[in-house]
């Protein structure tokens, strides 16, 4: 793994009106390191992942992702968009494109690709979330599991270098989990780095290099998966795995 972090949060703040989601959040990921983050609803898990991405603007702190400082910027939002892959609990696919059409879009719109270039592309990550043969369907024609696989491979098509998810099984049935775990898996496994917050504690024990716990706006805890699962240091750690894995 590289030394230089791929991306860090130092001292991030973030309000809702008078509603402090996030108080001094300060995290790096290095390239390649799998980082998982959980804790009960409300923690600010995914209030911290759409801060990363942009998509929610703090108030305080720094955000740096490969190199760039996130600011109010929009031109800044944009260019840390470019370096991050983003997987939401919906899968917000486009309904009136096919599956094709909307892995095609952003890298023709975005990055300047050719059509041939970026349908190129798209059949290749398509293929490797196991879901090529659909690619000429619409949206509505798939099940849950199979449109958050299409969103997966949509944001491989930007070749980001992390990719971020924010509780991507939980909009799921549980007989769809497994195949969306396991391509986000497969992705691991070939080096991807990855940030992501779930409730999955199997994947987490399987795939993490390091658990964040977070509670009311705070890391909490950070340990590897070993020694947070089996030996939870503060006491409302201990309380969630207790709820969550009896």
């Amino acid at each position: 793994m590289a030394e230089t972090p791929l991306v860090t949060l130092t001292n991030v703040q973030k309000w809702f009106g008078a509603f402090h989601a996030l108080q001094d959040i300060s995290l790096s990921v290095r390239s390649g390191e799998k980082v998982v983050v959980c804790g009960p609803s409300g923690s600010g898990k995914s209030t911290m992942i759409r801060c990363i991405n942009g998509l929610e603007a703090c108030q305080g702190g720094e955000i740096r992702v490969a190199g760039k400082t996130l600011t109010a910027d929009e031109e800044s939002g944009r260019e840390i968009r470019r370096e991050v892959g983003m997987v939401f609990q919906q899968f917000n696919l486009f309904p009136h494109l096919t599956i094709l059409e909307n892995c095609t879009l952003a890298p023709q719109w975005v990055q300047r690709k050719s059509r041939a270039e970026a349908e190129e592309r798209a059949r290749h990550f398509l293929d490797r979330v196991h879901i090529l043969e659909q690619a000429d369907k619409y949206p509505v024609q798939l099940s849950g599991g199979q449109q958050q696989r299409v969103a997966i491979a949509r944001a491989l098509c930007m070749a980001p270098r992390i990719m971020l998810f924010d509780e991507p099984t939980s909009a799921l049935d549980p007989e769809m989990v497994k195949e969306v775990l396991d391509v986000m898996t497969d992705l691991a496994r070939d080096g991807m780095t990855m940030l992501c917050v779930t409730h999955e504690m199997g994947f987490a024990q399987a795939v993490a290099d390091r658990v964040i716990f977070m509670d009311h706006g705070r890391i909490i805890e950070e340990a590897a998966p070993r020694d947070f699962f089996q030996t939870p240091q503060t006491r409302r750690a201990q309380e969630f795995l207790a709820q969550l894995l009896h």
